[in-house]
């Protein structure tokens, strides 16, 4: 395997590009900054442009696995500079990898994956999401990842084995929303948000990692969801926080309203609801190192300390 990687240096990317080159595989990522070109030891950097459709289409030489993680982040404040951002991040970067993988090669990429989110599901406190479930856009987060995917489609054609992967709430040490939760609880301010009944589908971050590779693999094929096989309420979460970190969570919920005050539409990163099921993943024989909560708490904690 060789691999081009997108989103090299963020949460998820930087574990792929790690695991990558722990297991000898050669890794080729794109960056913006030219200063960034060489900061990955063991891996070669191009630089792109999406904002202006450019690429080094030397990227692609001898590459068979491209993996498109490339998007701002969701949780900066949703003014209208910052949304556009957000969602021209994701469309503009697969548009110019599609023109470059065009322009430079005759034949199709072994393998590509896209990421995408389950943010793309409605929110709901009883119904359980499946990859079939039919999508009704409701709300921003959906505008987003319908888009995103929409446009990932298109590389389809471009690919042998081509698959998007639905990605829920990564529980990393490294930063991520966990790391946000995990403060308050550390200073013992710990609290869920409305009814703290909301579902959280999550995935510890060495199984997104290893979920990614088995996928590229075992050449799979199509949309599948990547969270654990226990998605648990906020509260449990938060419950959870407190059990490995040792700190009391007695505070009561801070209201909804209080939520939607301070951050607008945006308090549906933290009062939504999804339960998405894991079961397509599971029947094509991945294994979770850390199925349960507590179980990926554990290890993330206890590597910390």
């Amino acid at each position: 395997m060789k691999l081009l990687i997108t989103g090299a240096t963020g949460l998820i990317g930087s574990s792929i590009v790690e695991h990558a080159l722990n297991n000898k595989i050669e890794v080729h990522y794109l960056t913006t900054r030219k200063n960034k070109l060489n900061t990955i030891l063991g891996a070669m950097g191009f630089l792109w442009n999406p904002s202006i459709q450019e690429i080094d289409n030397q990227c692609f030489e001898g590459v068979d696995t491209i993996i498109h993680l490339a998007g701002s982040s969701i949780s900066k404040k949703w003014t209208p500079e910052n949304k556009k951002e957000i969602f021209d991040s994701r469309i503009n970067s697969t548009q110019v990898l599609k023109k470059g993988i065009e322009e430079s090669r005759k034949g199709k990429i072994k393998t590509i994956i896209c990421a995408s989110a389950i943010g793309i599901y409605p929110y709901s406190f009883d119904e359980t999401f499946t990859e079939k479930n039919k999508i009704f856009q409701e709300n921003y987060l959906q505008e987003i990842v319908i888009a995103w995917e929409k446009e990932s489609i298109k590389l389809y054609s471009l690919s042998a084995n081509f698959s998007i992967i639905r990605i829920g709430l990564v529980l990393s040490a490294h930063g991520g929303l966990l790391a946000k939760l995990a403060l308050p609880v550390k200073l013992m301010a710990g609290a869920s948000f409305g009814s703290g009944r909301q579902w959280q589908s999550w995935i510890h971050i060495s199984d997104l990692t290893l979920l990614i590779f088995e996928c590229a693999k075992n050449s799979w094929k199509g949309i599948f969801n990547a969270v654990s096989p226990n998605p648990v309420s906020q509260r449990e979460l938060i419950k959870g926080l407190g059990k490995v970190l040792n700190r009391p969570v007695f505070l009561p919920n801070i209201p909804s309203f209080i939520m939607k005050i301070f951050l607008g539409k945006r308090s549906i990163l933290v009062l939504g609801s999804q339960k998405i099921s894991s079961k397509l993943i599971l029947e094509k024989g991945f294994s979770f190192h850390f199925p349960t909560l507590e179980s990926a708490l554990e290890d993330i904690y206890n590597k910390k300390r």
